[in-house]
């Protein structure tokens, strides 16, 4: 796939001409064909790592392009990955928000199993993903706003600062959610290191000790110690 980095104004410059006065080049903002062209993958990748499984982040791009298309006019010079970050982003947690009040409403009268699951089966996790089903449903157990923070910070590699902007949240709030994602992460990854080993997933270090041994090895060794 070509590769074709989104105009940055701020790097461009007028050509050198001490005896012009006019005014710097406007920014003309890319067409819909290069947005989709040259940013569906980034978009996609984002969008499955939030959604946890590939039918919704199909619909999630879909939705993300649709803003784009209708957005475009009003894009104002800057960063385009950021501001398609923020939209990706924003749009997965209105859905999810979304869809957690019409289960509550549902459970509400009765009709709960009339809805459908939000979490991904063990093979949607897989599809498409270079994440193994550990860290897959790890992550898919977060909450939204949680698993947003830690897939902008530890997959996409932002920066506090680019999260806060993103998800329009204080710092303290980024980095409250991070730590709270990660830890509920070292929880569900524990039993990855049950031999004292140390390892890194998504950001987040798993440390355990030797595994205890089982029911019958336990009274084995306490009649021997007796013995002994």
């Amino acid at each position: 796939m070509a590769q074709w980095p989104a105009p940055d104004p701020e790097q461009w410059q007028p050509p050198v001409d001490a005896t012009s006065d006019a005014e710097p080049p406007v920014w003309t903002p890319p067409t819909w064909e290069e947005v989709v062209r040259d940013h569906s993958a980034r978009v996609y990748r984002l969008a499955y790592r939030l959604t946890g499984n590939a039918h919704d982040a199909e619909d999630l791009t879909q939705d993300v392009f649709v803003r784009v298309f209708r957005s475009l006019h009003r894009f104002q010079p800057g960063t385009f990955e950021g501001w398609i970050h923020r939209i990706t982003t924003n749009l997965f947690l209105d859905g999810a928000r979304r869809r957690q009040k019409i289960r509550f409403d549902g459970m509400a009268d009765g009709s709960e199993e009339r809805l459908p699951s939000s979490w991904p089966t063990p093979s949607e996790q897989l599809a498409d993903a270079d994440l193994d089903h550990d860290v897959a449903a790890a992550l898919a157990a977060l909450s939204p706003d949680f698993r947003a923070a830690v897939v902008l910070c530890d997959i996409e590699g932002l920066s506090y600062d680019e999260i806060s902007e993103v998800l329009d949240i204080k710092i303290g709030t980024v980095r409250s959610r991070i730590h709270r994602g990660r830890s509920q992460l070292r929880a569900a990854l524990a039993h990855r290191r049950p031999t004292g080993e140390r390892g890194r997933y998504l950001g987040v270090e798993v440390e355990r000790g030797e595994a205890a041994p089982a029911r019958g090895e336990r009274r084995g060794r306490a009649e021997r110690e007796r013995v002994g």
